[in-house]
């Protein structure tokens, strides 16, 4: 497992038991969430910043271990949810400088929804005038996505352009998806002044199917 990808571990593939790995994973996010809160304890932060940023971590444990626990019903699901709290726990360890929102149903970091193209809202300011734009994840993948359903973004016909406020909205498509389902993604957006990225952050969204 690397600064801000997923977990690498292959436990899944040595049991077939769902409760066991589920107990698995759980004590695997409380654990390797030391090795992010070290990472805060590198930067030296102002006490307010190092503060919120290990709030953030803290707060991800709970609910990623709350729907380890209590959605997740396959080990293809505890995946999903565990990976998608090892994201979360990356980016509250970056900080989040940039006035970022994606929304499901009006809802951010947990939310749910129907199967079917689903609405996600992606909302942005910039600081200090610079203007917000999509980003990408890595590389050429634009977005992170990963589900326990044949999920993906929408890539065409994107809102590509800079924004003063971005207000804009994506299409998740999630037909083939089945109540119980679980799909997380990240959005990346970009923070840019006179053509050049200045600034960048992903915001990971985790979707329950109903």
């Amino acid at each position: 497992m690397d600064f801000d990808g997923m977990c690498s571990d292959d436990a899944s593939e040595r049991t077939d038991n769902v409760d066991e790995y589920r107990r698995t994973c759980i004590d695997f996010i409380e654990d390797i969430s030391h090795d992010y809160e070290a990472w805060v304890d590198y930067y030296k932060l102002p006490e307010d910043e190092d503060k919120r940023r290990r709030a953030g971590i803290r707060a991800t444990i709970t609910r990623t271990n709350e729907w380890i626990a209590k959605v997740a019903q396959s080990i293809k699901a505890i995946d999903v949810v565990m990976n998608d709290g090892i994201q979360k726990m990356a980016e509250s360890t970056a900080g989040k400088p940039l006035e970022i929102g994606v929304f499901v149903n009006h809802k951010s970091g947990y939310t749910e929804t129907r199967p079917g193209i689903v609405d996600v809202n992606v909302k942005g300011h910039g600081r200090d005038g610079r203007k917000m734009k999509l980003g990408f994840h890595f590389k050429d993948d634009r977005f992170r996505v990963e589900s326990t359903c044949d999920a993906y973004i929408d890539e065409n016909d994107l809102p590509t352009q800079e924004f003063e406020m971005m207000d804009i909205h994506l299409k998740l498509h999630a037909e083939n998806a089945k109540p119980r389902d679980v799909i997380s993604f990240t959005v990346t957006i970009s923070e840019v002044e006179n053509d050049v990225e200045f600034d960048r952050r992903g915001v990971s969204t985790i979707v329950h199917l109903v």
